[in-house]
């Protein structure tokens, strides 16, 4: 799932995912990617925070959204930590996130959207091989 609100980096990131998928599908353990995006916190405290069992195996988590709101409203137990990347490009919420029990965080940085991705894929290439 990924809680991002802005089109520039979504189109980066999706297109990220495209190639890493590309890459699972035709390993020795095909996996394919499902994605699920939302752009405001509204959306996560009526699809995510109010379903008993939310199932998503790994989180982007952003801060800001449209709605003037915070990502950070997502019920972190109810996902776990562990599968949550923290992604903001305003360190302070970063690491907001990091006491907050997160430990894979990048900070996304809207001059190098290219790095931040490669980074971003390797983190998820990661979690997806430990699932």
């Amino acid at each position: 799932m990924i809680l991002e609100d802005d089109l520039q980096t979504l189109s980066k990131v999706l297109d990220g995912l495209y190639r890493l998928e590309e890459r699972l599908t035709n390993g020795e353990n095909p996996k394919e990617i499902a994605v699920t995006v939302l752009s405001e916190y509204t959306q996560v405290e009526e699809y995510v925070n109010a379903n008993p069992n939310p199932q998503f195996d790994i989180v982007l988590l952003d801060i800001d959204c449209k709605a003037g709101g915070s990502f950070h409203t997502l019920d972190l137990a109810k996902i776990g930590v562990s599968k949550i990347i923290a992604i903001s490009s305003i360190p302070q919420y970063n690491e907001e996130a990091r006491k907050r029990g997160i430990t894979r965080v990048i900070h996304k940085d809207y001059n190098r959207l290219d790095y931040f991705t490669k980074q971003l894929c390797r983190y998820i290439e990661e979690m997806t091989l430990e699932n």
